[in-house]
């Protein structure tokens, strides 16, 4: 399928599609006129990354992890791919101390408009 296809499917820009090629997330092959041709499991891939850049994960990690996932329907942990869990767990603490941080932040401005006029 053609990137706009896939933009169609999965209600994803052409643009956002060409990024996730350049950080390696998506692997098109290219005919010999450049076009790129996605296959169908890319629209559960392009479904994965939305998902996991959802719960706040970069670019970046994920393309460290969305190898790990296969199942179309949803994000489940694959038994044989334990860095993936490791690096969720090292994610969701660094969420974990933002969210923190933010409530430290939201006491302070709550005191500082408990003492307002």
């Amino acid at each position: 399928m053609r990137i706009g296809d896939l933009a169609r499917e999965t209600g994803v820009s052409r643009r956002l599609l060409r990024y996730y090629e350049e950080q390696g997330l998506l692997r098109p092959v290219r005919s010999d006129n450049g076009y790129r041709d996605y296959a169908d499991t890319d629209v559960v891939r392009v479904n994965h990354i939305r998902a996991l850049l959802a719960a706040g994960l970069s670019t970046t990690v994920i393309a460290r992890v969305v190898h790990c996932v296969h199942d179309e329907d949803e994000l489940k942990v694959p038994a044989g791919c334990p860095a993936f869990v490791e690096v969720i767990r090292s994610e969701r603490a660094r969420v974990t101390e933002a969210i923190d941080q933010l409530e430290g932040s939201r006491t302070i401005l709550d005191a500082i408009l408990d003492t307002a006029c």
